[in-house]
């Protein structure tokens, strides 16, 4: 397996101490929400507001990455998700708050992504990727489990709790769970100093908006009209969309089909985690980035599987089905974001190319969530929603699969 740099293992334990602070904050502001009586329609908003930010401001961030040292820029959003945090104990609008670390979030993720293209050679990618991926599901894990406990009534009860309100100025219930992801944002910057600099420089930018924009448009066009990066594109922003989606899903199939409730259902969503990871070091381990387009057929795999929720009723085969289908999406996606990023460095930059990738993934994340919500709001059952996500998965993966032959190549 390759060897990377001391500096990447940095760059993996300062981007996990910011998404843990992601995922725990999420928790806190939902908490807030619900103590400050806001209407329930505000909850699904936040992440709506949330992945926005990577939409909207995809042609500037990757112009920005582009124009300092990434580990810089990296510390820059850190500091951005700070001060959002560190205003919501002076009393500033939680949902304010959150799409203001969303947008540090959209800072951060061309930053981070194109570093790694940085400091590992083209052979690395796949295992980096690998990490990237196994960190950031660790983060999500603990991240809500972090913030579940934050707001427990164990938590706000104990004598710690107690000891360390005294010392904020806000008395506020959550102020002391705030307080701490503040910290966690705070060591992820500080981290960023023992990052090295690769020593990339990229040419000036013009930050006249006509120009960003066209600037923009062309890499987007350079992207997906190249072969391997566009269909590498097309998959990775397919398979994102339909994981935004069986997170919701899962729990509707769990709760509406084996009898389970809310909490057990949730354990099915740590099973796919958990089988995510596994995918992403297997990956790592035996795919290496010439033989990347072969895990299409693990996409292909996955929409095949994806009926036999259909066919479960009992919670252990449901637990090893969802450990299943995350494994394959786990094995899927981590050399086809490596393929992505290699071809990415090679037609653009490194952090202008990861901007497209955020913005097309993202942009499939809003536009499948949208369409389901549509679906639910038209009592559309369970079982059809399964089977239309596994027809598109299907269909996506078996079009991308007939373009990369159309190349004369395989994937085999």
């Amino acid at each position: 397996m390759p060897v990377l740099q001391r500096g990447f293992y940095v760059l993996i334990a300062a981007q996990f101490a910011s998404a843990l602070a992601d995922n725990a904050l999420l928790l806190l502001v939902i908490a807030l929400l619900q103590v400050q009586g806001w209407a329930a329609f505000w909850i699904p908003l936040l992440k709506l507001m949330f992945t926005l930010s990577y939409v909207l401001c995809g042609p500037w961030v990757g112009a920005w990455s582009d124009s300092l040292p990434k580990q810089k820029v990296m510390m820059q959003a850190n500091g951005l998700k700070f001060a959002a945090c560190a205003c919501l104990l002076m009393g500033l609008n939680p949902v304010l708050v959150y799409a203001i670390t969303g947008l540090g979030a959209a800072i951060y993720a061309p930053a981070k992504y194109g570093l790694i293209t940085e400091m590992a050679d083209t052979k690395q990618l796949v295992h980096a990727n690998a990490w990237i991926e196994v960190s950031a599901i660790c983060a999500a894990l603990f991240g809500v489990m972090l913030g579940g406990a934050g707001v427990s009534d164990a938590w706000l009860n104990s004598s710690v709790h107690s000891h360390l309100s005294q010392w904020l100025p806000d008395d506020s219930l959550y102020a002391v769970s705030v307080a701490l992801v503040c910290c966690l944002y705070l060591v992820s910057a500080l981290l960023n100093v023992f990052i090295p600099d690769s020593g990339k420089r990229y040419a000036a930018n013009n930050w006249q908006v006509k120009t960003v924009w066209q600037t923009f448009y062309q890499d987007q066009r350079s992207l997906w009209r190249d072969p391997l990066g566009g269909i590498s594109l097309s998959v990775t922003s397919l398979l994102w969309g339909v994981a935004a989606c069986m997170q919701l899903l899962v729990l509707a199939w769990a709760q509406q089909m084996l009898d389970l409730n809310l909490s057990q259902a949730a354990y099915l969503q740590a099973s796919t985690a958990i089988g995510i990871m596994a995918g992403a070091v297997l990956a790592a381990r035996c795919v290496s980035l010439e033989s990347a387009p072969g895990v299409m057929k693990a996409g292909l795999a996955l929409g095949l599987m994806l009926p036999m929720m259909l066919l479960v009723h009992d919670w252990p085969w449901a637990l090893l089905l969802t450990l299943g289908l995350g494994m394959l999406s786990g094995f899927f996606v981590v050399p086809m974001n490596a393929m992505l990023q290699a071809r990415g460095v090679q037609l653009l930059s490194a952090g202008r190319s990861i901007a497209v990738q955020n913005t097309c993934e993202n942009a499939s994340i809003l536009l499948m969530l949208s369409a389901y919500s549509l679906l639910s709001y038209a009592q559309w059952p369970v079982h059809q929603l399964i089977l239309a996500l596994a027809a598109l998965i299907l269909i996506g993966m078996a079009h991308s699969m007939w373009r990369y032959r159309r190349l004369g190549l395989s994937t085999a």
